[in-house]
C-alpha cells in the first residue's frame, strides 16, 4: 500500500536490544523507512552512547540509510538537561552523531521546571548549533510538560530574534500525552490544546493506560479494543500537514509487533486524504487502569 507523501513510519535503538545495531537491521530488513537512535547506556553496562559508534561505523549507517531512503533522526540521551552547565557537552556530543550519521532531526526534551524563559535561553545556543546542520530541532512532551507550554514555548520562540527558529518543531510524544495530569487518558485532550502556531514536526508513538510509561506497542494497548483514538490522530494530523516521522519507541518481544503496527498505520493513513476537513470527535478516556510490562 503506497503511503502518503512525506511520512516516514520506523522504529528506534534500544538499551535493551543485544547489540546497538539490532534495531536499526531489522528496520532495514523490514522495509522501514525511519530510524531514530537514542544513545541510552545505563549504569550496568546496558545500551549504548555516542562513544559505541565509531567513526566508521557512523558512515556505513549512513551509507546504508541513504541506499535504502531511511529517514535518521537523533533523541539526545534523557540526561540532557540544557538547564545544567554539564548537559552542554552531552548535546553537542549528540548534535555530532547527528550529523555524522546524516540526520534529519535532532530530538530533545522540555525541561520546563525553571519557567518557559529560562528554556529558551538554556537552548538558544543549540538553536544556532542546529540552524548550521541543515537538520530540524524537535522538542519533546514530557508526562510532565503541558499543551499550554508548548503554546507559551513557541511563542516565545517566534519572539526570539538573536538565534534562528524556523527549524524548530515539537516532537509530540503520544504516550507523555496520555500521562500529563491535565490529560491524563486523552492524548487527544492535549492534542486539541495545542496552538495550530505550534509546528508538529515529529512524533513518538507508544501506548499505556495511564498508570505508567510503559511504552507499549501501537495497538497492544488501548488502541488494541478500540482504535478510535489511533484514527482521529491520524486524522487531526492530516488537517496540520503534518510531514516527518512517525517513530514506534520500543523494542518489543516480538520484535513483529512493529511490522503490525507499522502495517495498521498505514491502512489508517490510507484513509484520510490530505487536507481532510471532516470535524473531529472527541476520544472517550479508557476506564481504569491496568498494569503491563514495558516493551521499549
Amino acid at each position: 500500500m503506497p503511503k502518503p507523501a512525506c511520512i516516514h513510519i520506523g522504529n528506534q535503538s534500544a538499551f535493551s536490544a543485544l547489540t546497538p545495531l539490532a534495531p536499526f537491521d531489522y528496520a532495514l530488513e523490514n522495509g522501514f523507512d525511519a530510524f531514530e537512535w537514542f544513545p541510552d547506556k545505563k549504569p550496568w553496562g546496558a545500551g549504548w552512547d555516542e562513544a559505541d559508534l565509531t567513526p566508521e561505523l557512523r558512515r556505513a549507517i549512513r551509507d546504508k540509510a541513504k541506499v535504502r531512503r531511511v529517514r535518521l533522526s537523533v533523541h539526545s540521551r534523557w540526561q540532557a538537561n540544557p538547564l545544567k552547565p554539564e548537559a552542554r557537552s552531552m548535546l553537542t556530543g549528540d548534535v555530532e552523531l547527528a550529523e555524522d550519521l546524516g540526520a534529519a532531526v535532532l530530538n530533545i526534551h522540555l525541561w520546563a521546571e525553571e519557567g518557559l524563559a529560562a528554556h529558551v535561553n538554556s537552548i538558544a545556543w543549540l538553536l544556532d548549533r542546529v540552524a548550521g546542520t541543515g537538520m530540524q530541532l524537535a522538542i519533546e512532551n514530557t508526562p510532565l510538560t503541558t499543551a499550554e507550554q508548548f503554546n507559551e514555548l513557541f511563542g516565545r520562540l517566534r519572539e526570539l530574534k538573536s538565534v534562528p527558529t524556523n527549524h524548530a518543531g515539537m516532537c509530540l510524544d503520544l504516550g507523555h500525552a496520555n500521562l500529563c495530569a491535565t490529560t491524563r487518558n486523552d492524548y487527544l485532550k492535549y492534542l486539541g490544546h495545542l496552538d495550530r502556531q505550534v509546528p508538529i514536526i515529529h512524533l513518538h508513538l507508544h501506548e499505556n493506560w495511564g498508570d505508567f510509561d510503559s511504552h507499549l506497542t501501537l495497538f497492544t494497548g488501548p488502541a488494541q479494543r478500540d482504535d478510535s483514538g489511533v484514527r482521529t490522530l491520524l486524522r487531526c494530523l492530516r488537517r496540520r500537514n503534518y510531514s516527518g516521522s512517525m517513530i514506534l519507541e520500543q523494542w518489543p518481544h516480538p520484535p513483529a509487533l512493529l511490522n503490525l503496527a507499522c502495517a495498521k498505520l498505514l491502512t489508517l493513513l490510507d484513509e484520510f486524504p490530505a487536507a481532510e476537513k471532516a470535524p473531529v470527535p472527541r476520544r472517550q478516556p479508557v476506564a481504569g487502569t491496568k498494569k503491563l510490562a514495558s516493551n521499549r
